[in-house]
């Protein structure tokens, strides 16, 4: 059971890249994935509605507002620039940018002055070494444009920000109730700004395709509810320092669908790039999940959508 959960972790949200990458070939990102993370917070909402009753749904106002200043992080400033990016960037390559949020969230530790260890601190030095190799100009597959790459950077930067101010303020305490106001108040922002920037404007149903629709459907019922049900209930059932290590697999995976079923070129500078990133984020994830330490970037699971954090 621990098994099948993670691999469904592993496989799921490393395609949700590639679902993204098919879901903005005719749909708005920032509306798209707004409505996405309405309907998962709307459905996920009612279902712990009716187990919990109104008491087990009832957060403060400064619950609401932390879980509304999280769920803008992660959904509108990590998961919106990714859709937004996805536009004109492979999936893979996408995957291995936001696969750097560990990375970020140890520098957030670093700058508020926590005791992170030297160690960890050399890890994430390599890690984004391996990020610059995969900005260098030039180095970058054919039609992928530098301001794409640039959106992913601000988005890992900004899932890695949720991730950290997760630990640090007054969130709802169950992890799964946080999860439903998290979607439902990120989501929001999300279709406001894609509002703001005119994506509603001549918007055409009829010139949605198919396929773009059944990936949207796919982001919303498997990637947003079958995988975070999966997380959190292999969160209870296992070690961290295991469930940790979707962080390290999940972009592997989406890069191998993106060769797989779009074709995606793997250049040298991704396959260099990806085993800096890849290896330096196993490396901090390892050394993090080492007794006695007990740091935000294996805590922030617990809290939510934060844990998701290489998963838009």
């Amino acid at each position: 059971m621990v098994w099948s959960a993670l691999w469904t972790v592993y496989i799921v949200w490393g395609s949700t890249y590639l679902a993204i990458r098919v879901t903005v070939e005719t749909l708005p990102p920032f509306l798209a994935g707004g409505v996405r993370f309405l309907i998962a917070g709307v459905l996920m909402y009612g279902f712990l509605w009716f187990r919990k009753g109104r008491e087990g749904m009832r957060v403060t106002a400064p619950q609401l507002r932390s879980a509304a200043i999280v769920g803008s992080l992660l959904l509108l400033g990590g998961n919106g620039l990714v859709m937004t990016a996805e536009q004109e960037v492979p999936s893979g390559l996408a995957s291995l940018i936001i696969a750097s949020t560990p990375l970020w969230v140890v520098l957030y530790r670093f700058m508020a002055r926590d005791n992170v260890s030297s160690g960890t601190l050399i890890g994430v030095g390599v890690g984004f070494l391996g990020v610059a190799v995969l900005v260098l100009p030039g180095e970058q597959p054919d039609g992928v444009s530098l301001g794409g790459i640039l959106l992913l950077l601000i988005a890992a930067a900004s899932w890695g920000n949720g991730s950290f101010l997760s630990s640090r303020i007054d969130m709802p305490r169950d992890p799964v109730v946080s999860t439903s106001y998290q979607m439902l108040l990120g989501g929001a922002a999300m279709v406001l700004v894609g509002l703001a920037l005119g994506e509603a404007g001549g918007l055409d149903a009829s010139k949605f395709s198919t396929r773009s629709l059944v990936a949207f459907t796919y982001l919303v019922v498997i990637g947003s509810l079958v995988a975070f049900t999966a997380y959190v209930w292999v969160l209870q059932h296992a070690p961290v320092s295991k469930v940790a290590t979707y962080a390290y697999v999940n972009p592997v995976i989406a890069i191998f669908l993106g060769w797989l079923v779009l074709s995606e070129e793997i250049t040298s500078s991704i396959f260099v790039g990806a085993s800096i990133i890849v290896a330096s984020v196993a490396f901090i994830v390892r050394k993090e999940a080492k007794p006695p330490a007990t740091e935000d970037v294996i805590e922030a699971p617990a809290r939510g959508l934060a844990g998701a954090d290489a998963a838009p």
